[in-house]
């Protein structure tokens, strides 16, 4: 045998670095070559470049009317079948199912699985609260509250809540956290470990994983008094059922008028977004707390410890797991969070920016799904495609369409004298900022959906400020570009230059 070449050896994996950094940069080179396309094609090709981009820009425009209109009656869509099931007492129809014998809904246990640090307990306390309160069986809800080792704040918290509501509950567990070797510190890890010590231990009890609904809940959230229902019943009536996450709408009202306005406003349009994707079946992923057995979590393997973008990486795993079979559907129940709200004005903005740049952070699920897209040849390619581009496609757009819809049309006549000397430089420009305005009017409907939706305003406020209040949403262009654009783009950037992001705790008060 010919003794194998050191030099050789080290320089394929040399080669092999280099070409995983290139593959893991890719989205980064991408979202720079478009961001700055407007400019350099225009530089570059001059006053024909100028034309295209701005001809291109102008099409973009007629497409994003179109497109404004298509979220608008998605939220509306939403919002509706959300109103309608709000109503029903779906323990009652779970009663009924039973009665039949078609399914039994009542066969299944739901766990709460909450992974904290350094969340106070009055936050913790409203959290478990909602799941005491909520209108299901109480055998049947069970929760596990997940805790560093270290953390002895922590421990205690859990101890109050456990003499306060554990005899209110079928189960409730205190999960210890070891932070093991290896680990990226954050959710991902704490519902990792947690998930593990969750099947080992009802195993041992004698529950079948597949009789158990875990929920994946952040420690700010109130789940809907009929979750647990309307979950219950869905799931019996589903017959892929082990393998479905049932994801609810997100809104992010607990706190919404204790928050800034830019909070406030980027709140408001994080839950109008998540609402319209429930829309969209296909576009729908995991985010935030969702729910599915915790058998299907043994399944794919439990949630990566060494990730920052938790919900969309189960989510991947899952799909490469199951395949076809595979989905995510919607929930027409709300789930209610915590707007970022922190100590004093600047950090809770900068709690804001950081949360937004964390789930930006997601683009890094491009180069891990890239690297299994085509070793899956048991999943139709279409579909995989499809899923491939809607996760390339919303990260790139995050930050391209906005930058595109405000700044397209004026960036040729900034880079190009000729072009801006021009009648049809000027008329494109203005035919563009018309079809600009149309779009950005739509901000009115979704006040109009955000005000149904919004809990009662203070009792102490003046008249003049519960009315001026609403006109802070007509601030979100800007808003939107300083707290969710830049975020992006710095996530983005950081991914490019391989400055890898670390997981930063939403400070809570």
């Amino acid at each position: 045998m010919v003794p194998a070449d050191p030099q050789a050896s080290v320089l394929r994996l040399a080669l092999q670095q280099f070409g995983a950094r290139l593959f893991e940069a890719a989205p980064g080179i991408v979202t720079w070559v478009l961001l700055l396309a407007p400019a350099w094609i225009s530089i570059v090709f001059s006053t024909p470049g100028a034309l295209a981009v701005a001809a291109a820009v102008l099409v973009f425009d007629i497409y994003w009317v179109g497109r404004a209109i298509t979220l608008v009656t998605g939220v509306y869509g939403t919002m509706w079948r959300m109103r309608s099931d709000m109503r029903k007492d779906w323990l009652a129809l779970c009663r009924e199912e039973q009665k039949t014998g078609a399914h039994d809904p009542l066969q299944y246990y739901h766990l709460c699985v909450i992974p904290t640090y350094t969340e106070p307990y009055h936050v913790l306390e409203r959290t478990v609260q909602a799941i005491v309160d909520a209108n299901y069986p109480p055998e049947l809800k069970m929760i596990g509250i997940i805790t560093r080792e270290t953390d002895k704040p922590g421990w205690e918290n859990v101890a109050l809540l456990k003499e306060k509501f554990g005899g209110q509950l079928g189960g409730f567990y205190h999960i210890k956290d070891p932070l093991e070797p290896g680990i990226v510190i954050g959710k991902s890890a704490a519902m990792n470990w947690g998930g593990r010590w969750m099947v080992r231990v009802l195993t041992e009890e004698g529950y079948k994983l597949d009789h158990v609904l875990i929920t994946d809940l952040d420690s700010d959230y109130k789940i809907h008094p009929e979750y647990f229902g309307w979950i219950s019943l869905n799931h019996a009536r589903t017959a892929l059922r082990d393998y479905v996450i049932w994801q609810p709408v997100p809104l992010f009202h607990n706190n919404i008028w204790q928050v800034p306005m830019a909070v406030r406003i980027m709140s408001a349009s994080t839950s109008q977004w998540q609402m319209f994707l429930h829309s969209r079946p296909h576009r729908l992923v995991a985010f935030s707390s969702y729910t599915c057995s915790l058998e299907f979590v043994r399944r794919v393997g439990y949630w990566d410890k060494d990730v920052i973008p938790e919900d969309s990486r189960f989510y991947w795993k899952a799909f490469f797991t199951f395949g076809k079979r595979f989905s995510v559907k919607s929930v027409y129940l709300p789930i209610y969070g915590d707007s970022p709200l922190a100590r004093d004005y600047a950090a809770t903005h900068m709690n804001q920016y950081n949360q937004i740049k964390r789930w930006a952070w997601g683009i890094t699920d491009v180069p891990y799904v890239l690297a299994r897209l085509f070793k899956h040849p048991e999943i139709p390619l279409v579909l995989r495609m499809r899923r491939f581009m809607n996760l390339a496609f919303n990260h790139l757009n995050w930050i391209f369409l906005p930058m595109l819809l405000m700044f397209g049309a004026s960036a040729p006549l900034w880079v190009s004298v000729d072009w801006s000397l021009t009648d049809l430089g000027q008329t494109l420009w203005s035919y563009s900022g018309i079809l600009l305005g149309t779009t950005l009017s739509t901000v009115i409907f979704f006040l109009y959906f955000e005000i149904r939706m919004l809990p009662p305003k203070p009792a102490n406020w003046p008249l003049w400020k519960q009315g001026v209040v609403y006109l802070q949403y007509f601030a979100y262009p800007v808003v939107g570009l300083v707290m969710s654009v830049l975020p992006a783009l710095e996530a983005h950037t950081r991914l490019l230059f391989g400055r890898y992001l670390e997981y930063r705790v939403t400070e809570k008060v």
